[in-house]
């Protein structure tokens, strides 16, 4: 039968950051960044870091006895970046190839009903 887990994948333009923890989300099985599978600080957020991440994530959890995931994905979200970054796709992908039964993928980005003032000042970033 197999037990389920629930993947947070947290991308953003800068990182990917992937936990996999327990259904109530109270426990972490694992936890993996971009940085923490690529030397170079430029490559964090890219698909191939993603995808090595959510690789070894994997390899994690399943000695913890999970073999299928819900997937949330995250952008910064608030008064930042409302689209998740390049490496959230490799990250499902790469959930997938590597065996994990995929059920629900949803998308928990925080979506603000009234902002903080965002960066930038009255003008916006000037070029």
């Amino acid at each position: 039968m197999g037990k389920w887990g629930i993947a947070h994948v947290y991308a953003s333009y800068n990182n990917v950051i992937i936990t996999i923890t327990d259904v109530t989300g109270a426990e972490t099985l694992s936890k993996y960044s971009g940085g923490m599978v690529v030397r170079q600080d430029k490559d964090q957020s890219s698909p191939y870091a993603a995808m090595e991440a959510a690789e070894e994530a994997v390899k994690e959890a399943k000695d913890k006895g999970i073999t299928k995931l819900h997937v949330k994905i995250r952008a910064p979200g608030g008064s930042k970046s409302r689209s998740p970054g390049p490496g959230s796709q490799a990250a499902i992908r790469a959930f997938a190839r590597s065996g994990m039964k995929i059920g629900t993928i949803e998308d928990v980005t925080p979506i603000p009903h009234d902002s903080t003032k965002a960066k930038g000042g009255r003008r916006g970033r000037r070029v």
